[in-house]
């Protein structure tokens, strides 16, 4: 392995639970009201298996659609610019943005040291270092946490948009990674706590996928793609 490539939500920042949040707020918001209109039963989004099946580690727009599928739900796509009240793709998609950009200016943002620690020390190694996120706020998060420096490459939700990059479980942002950093992707290790991610990782071919378990989801990891699996980055640094 020549590089590594860092998810960022849930691996490197603690910022997976403010997510999961978010996403409940919102599509709970919607679900009541449709419940109210059409005169079906309310059932909440569950913030533990919704999120990790249906949301966890993709775009917003990919998350919302996949969780309104598992309801029957089909909304309009609507545009960037649509509000949070808007009955849009786009306007939940907003609505969640708003949330979680909210709860980290008054919260700020945690990492997780162990991975910290990981990420100093294969630099140290003189191994190159990437943070791949679906995210579009990557880059103030990485600020926030201010773990901006320990990265040569950033490919997150903006570079997606721009450059038309699918989502994950897609292996195209953690290919575009490889790309910046003059990779193939064969020297690449993928860093994921996200089921979609290490599909995507194993999906494109990297040369290691290792699984982070945050949320007791082990064995479903290595189901979908993780060659190893952690609970946190710093036992690596205990591996012979």
């Amino acid at each position: 392995m020549r590089a590594c490539l860092f998810d960022l939500d849930g691996v490197l920042t603690r910022t997976a639970a403010v997510h999961a949040a978010a996403w409940k707020e919102t599509f709970d918001a919607y679900l009541r009201k449709s419940s109210q209109h059409t005169g079906t039963p309310f059932v909440a989004f569950a913030a533990g298996t919704d999120y990790h099946r249906y949301v966890d580690g993709k775009s917003r727009d990919d998350g919302t659609r996949s969780f309104l599928a598992s309801r029957g739900v089909t909304l309009p796509e609507g545009s960037p610019q649509d509000g949070a009240g808007i009955g849009t793709v786009q306007g939940l998609g907003n609505a969640k943005n708003e949330l979680v950009l909210q709860r980290m200016r008054e919260d700020g943002v945690e990492v997780f040291e162990g991975s910290v620690r990981y990420v100093q020390a294969v630099r140290r190694a003189g191994l190159r270092t990437a943070v791949v996120s679906s995210s579009t706020n990557c880059q103030a998060v990485l600020a926030a946490a201010n773990i901006e420096d320990l990265f040569d490459e950033r490919v997150d939700g903006v570079t997606a948009r721009e450059e038309n990059l699918s989502g994950k479980p897609a292996p195209d942002i953690f290919l575009a990674a490889a790309r910046a950093l003059g990779m193939h992707p064969g020297e690449c290790a993928v860093f994921e706590d996200a089921l979609a991610g290490v599909e995507a990782g194993r999906a494109g071919g990297f040369g290691q996928v290792i699984g982070v378990d945050r949320a007791g989801q082990a064995q479903a990891l290595v189901d979908h793609g993780a060659n190893i699996v952690v609970s946190d980055l710093a036992e690596l640094l205990a591996q012979p």
